[in-house]
């Protein structure tokens, strides 16, 4: 049997296309319709930003041991969260978590080595681009790394909150994040990280004037790979 996956959840877009992806790929590993059990669990995003706005992290992170500790009792045998923003929490949430977790940036840093890019842009909120989670963990895997200006983080940040939390994908929003990801490569980047895990049901690979990195798709892959291994 494959091991249980537990989705922490935060924002219901990029949960849901997590989960599709787990749903939908794992019969590619197990056969047709084929794919681990999964639960998942998320408190409301207010309550989530309720605590960024305050720059409260550790109201974050018992959020997420919340769910976790709901998840283990449901029988997850490990755990993941599409969220790249609430990361930053990670480090105090790890070694309070009833089990095991994969970490976003992680898994998008191990993609990045494994296609042999030099320098990343990252997208996201602009708590993710103007956090720690991505600069550590693409340092630590010896990748340079970009983000837009302060203008831009604004605008990307506007975008995110007012529409793709929202389930709102608009052609004018679309060409925006275009825009900005061809400056990054006029920077050197030869790719882009998709930091934001409602962001690739806006901006595509074939949309993209850079190679991306689809954040959401490729934690979902990383647990599926898990959980097939270890069953």
């Amino acid at each position: 049997m494959p091991q249980h996956i537990g989705i922490v959840a935060c924002s219901a877009e990029g949960a849901a296309l997590c989960y599709r992806t787990i749903c939908l790929e794992g019969a590619e590993l197990l056969g047709r319709h084929d794919h681990p059990e999964v639960s998942m669990h998320t408190h409301s995003l207010a309550k989530y930003m309720n605590c960024i706005y305050a720059n409260n992290w550790a109201g974050v992170a018992e959020l997420m041991i919340s769910s976790a500790e709901k998840l283990a009792k449901a029988g997850a045998d490990f755990l993941i969260c599409p969220d790249n923003t609430i990361h930053q929490a990670f480090e105090l949430v790890a070694h309070r978590s009833p089990r095991p977790w994969l970490h976003i940036a992680e898994e998008v840093g191990n993609e990045a080595k494994r296609s042999h890019y030099k320098r990343l842009g990252v997208l996201g909120t602009r708590y993710l681009m103007e956090g720690p989670v991505y600069p550590e963990k693409l340092t630590t895997a010896g990748i340079e790394h970009r983000v837009p200006g302060t203008k831009e983080r604004e605008k990307i940040n506007q975008i995110i909150f007012d529409e793709l939390v929202n389930g709102q994908f608009l052609p004018r929003s679309l060409a925006y994040f275009t825009e900005v990801i061809r400056a990054l490569g006029d920077e050197g980047c030869d790719a882009v990280v998709l930091g934001c895990t409602e962001i690739p049901l806006l901006v595509t690979a074939d949309s993209s004037p850079l190679p991306t990195l689809d954040s959401t798709r490729l934690l979902a892959r990383a647990a599926l790979r898990k959980a097939v291994a270890n069953s």
